[in-house]
């Protein structure tokens, strides 16, 4: 599977999907330990891939996304966006508003 495929089935199998370096448990990088924290206060269901494991997907979603940096959190598809949009999308309760729309679909 070419990983275009691979990324487009992650994010279409997952209503929210998180590409970040490391695991929820343990990040490997402040970026991505902040839009876990975020995340986690929400109590947000999600998924996660650690681009750290797959050179192919960590370079690949940037291309995907169009999106330079890592991490990347996909709602129902979308990209919602990397870590300062999903802090300011936090503060504003957009990232909220976003999240729950997928609750309502599950």
């Amino acid at each position: 599977m070419k990983t275009e495929e691979r990324i487009k089935k992650l994010v279409s199998d997952n209503p929210v999907m998180l590409f970040m370096k490391g695991e929820p448990q343990t990040p490997q990088c402040g970026f991505s330990d902040r839009v876990v924290r975020i995340l986690n206060h929400l109590e947000v269901q999600y998924s996660s891939f650690d681009v750290l494991s797959d050179e192919d997907i960590r370079q690949g979603i940037k291309i995907y996304g169009n999106w330079p940096t890592i991490p990347q959190l996909y709602i129902q598809g979308e990209l919602f966006g990397g870590c300062d949009i999903i802090e300011e999308g936090f503060r504003s309760g957009a990232l909220e508003k976003e999240l729950q729309k997928v609750q309502k679909t599950n």
